[in-house]
């Protein structure tokens, strides 16, 4: 399958599941608001949310998927379920062992990402109880993560792509079981639990089907194999979620100012839209062609994968960052803002989503740009800048958000621009690090398509921000309804930046045709 096809593949099985996200999220929030009980829910996602982006989005499967790809293409399908079925009780092992440890020691662990709250002993506790709850959702993950590369490898990407959809159906019923926001908030943690034992469940019987029998039942050996399935998947996993771990840095000073997790979690469910419908998508769509490509020293295919990918990623995540930059107090309020979750807490969102919008492209490219060190088997070089992010995110960070503070402002906004300011970094390393070992060189229409995007993405911008200056008469016409603005704005952008496209060159039918084309 071409590049695009495999990206509208796994992009269509998340749009699915993020629309769900969405509706999961509108309720769930409007049920526990912004405050001490929404900032001890938005505590105890991170670990699922660290696990899923992790395990699930691909970033383990980018370093298990080479390994496992090439020793099934070097010494048969045998070989290659030997390797995924040790690795298998390896990484369950570990994770069920960290996961106990975890729950033994969890009050003091929370110190680390909930510290600043820690003198409230009531709303602590929650984030303590919460985190509990949904801290096994790291051992369905891992077992997600091995699974998933397995179907990956052999380029089956539905039911990997379509499996998150659970988390969302768990959780939705969630927001009716209880009254009260604290009710509602252990309701949805035991969730958690429910959808990961069914997502490994599902992703299980899909390997069966594959007739790639494996089995848990076992003593975990760390076999010639599986060392080597970790030597790269540990830095490789590291490595491609350093924006992952950048947010749990700044959610853990967020801590300090009480709100400001529930409005940076806000924040964060619309500017992951696109890093998962486009960055991940793409990243796991052409991991296996550059493995095949780097076994067999075809550069010229290598190039031709990335050029398709990146181009692909920056056609689809430049409007979508420019829509969130123009309006994002606007879209905050209109997908939020109802029960518990008031105007002012909007108003404070918005102000993180812009910061974190002009880093959404950086976000996306992290995503396409880390594969091409993983089909070569480095995993170390994107981990080393992976790392180098953490430390500017965590310095500049903490900079900002103590500083701002002390001038009287809103210290969380310093956050979402110290991981902005990171993600561009890192992004800055992988490419300059692929131009000096000349493993990839962009291509002249890659950089004509870009030129003509961005293009594309003014002409879009000029017309959504003369809908927002017309507002009121667009809500007059919609009922009065702000989703229902949102939702049309949304639409007509999108709408008058694919004509656009068409026009500046930037998309072509003729690619379309092609790129839909087995």
């Amino acid at each position: 399958m071409s590049v695009a096809r495999n990206t509208l593949v796994q992009s269509s099985l998340t749009l699915a599941s993020r629309i769900l996200g969405m509706v999961r999220d509108i309720l769930l929030i409007a049920k526990i608001g912004a405050g001490p009980i929404g900032d001890a829910w938005a505590t105890a996602q991170q670990f699922p949310n660290l696990f899923r982006r992790i395990f699930a989005e691909g970033a383990f499967a980018s370093a298990f998927v080479p390994t496992y790809a090439r020793t099934l293409e070097a010494e048969g399908a045998e070989a290659a379920r030997d390797v995924a079925q040790e690795a298998l009780r390896v990484l369950f092992a570990a994770t069920a062992a960290l996961t106990i440890v975890a729950q033994i020691f969890m009050p003091w662990v929370l110190l680390l990402i909930h510290g600043g709250q820690a003198d409230d002993p009531e709303s602590y506790g929650l984030a303590v109880l919460l985190t509990r709850i949904t801290m096994p959702y790291l051992t369905f993950m891992a077992i997600a993560a091995l699974l998933s590369g397995v179907l990956n490898s052999a380029e089956r990407f539905v039911l990997s792509a379509g499996v998150p959809t659970l988390l969302n159906l768990c959780l939705i019923p969630a927001a009716f079981v209880a009254p009260d926001a604290e009710g509602t908030a252990l309701a949805a943690a035991m969730a958690y639990f429910v959808a990961g034992l069914l997502q490994a469940g599902a992703l299980w019987w899909g390997v069966n089907r594959q007739k790639v029998r494996l089995s848990l039942i076992g003593w975990p050996r760390l076999t010639p194999a599986v060392k080597k399935v970790l030597k790269l998947a540990i830095p490789g996993t590291i490595a491609a979620s350093g924006t992952q771990i950048n947010i749990i840095v700044s959610q853990s000073l967020a801590s300090f100012e009480v709100g400001a997790k529930s409005w940076l979690y806000a924040a964060d469910r619309l500017y992951q839209l696109p890093l998962g419908l486009v960055g991940v998508a793409v990243g796991v769509a052409i991991l296996p062609r550059l493995s095949r490509a780097a076994r067999a020293s075809d550069d010229g295919s290598s190039r031709q994968t990335m050029d398709e990918g990146i181009g692909l990623a920056m056609a689809l995540t430049l409007p979508a960052a420019a829509a969130l930059m123009i309006a994002p107090v606007f879209l905050i309020d209109a997908f939020f803002t109802r029960g518990e979750f008031l105007p002012s807490d909007a108003a404070m969102s918005g102000s993180a989503l812009f910061h974190f919008a002009w880093g959404v492209p950086a976000f996306v490219l992290i995503k396409v740009l880390a594969p091409a060190f993983f089909a070569r088997e480095d995993t170390k070089t994107p981990m080393r800048y992976a790392l180098v992010s953490v430390v500017i995110n965590t310095v500049l960070g903490a900079g900002l958000f103590f500083w701002m503070k002390s001038n009287g402002g809103a210290g969380f906004i310093g956050l979402a621009i110290a991981t902005s300011v990171a993600a561009w970094m890192n992004t800055a390393l992988l490419a300059m690090t692929l131009l000096a070992r000349g493993w990839y060189t962009p291509g002249p229409r890659l950089v004509s398509g870009v030129v003509r995007a961005a293009l594309a993405t003014a002409i879009m911008s000029a017309a959504v921000w003369f809908m927002l200056q017309n507002l009121p008469e667009i809500r007059a016409e919609l009922w009065d309804s702000r989703i229902a603005s949102a939702a049309a704005i949304v639409f007509a952008g999108g709408v008058i930046y694919a004509f656009a496209a068409l026009l500046t060159g930037a998309i072509r039918i003729s690619d379309i045709r092609q790129a839909l084309r087995r």
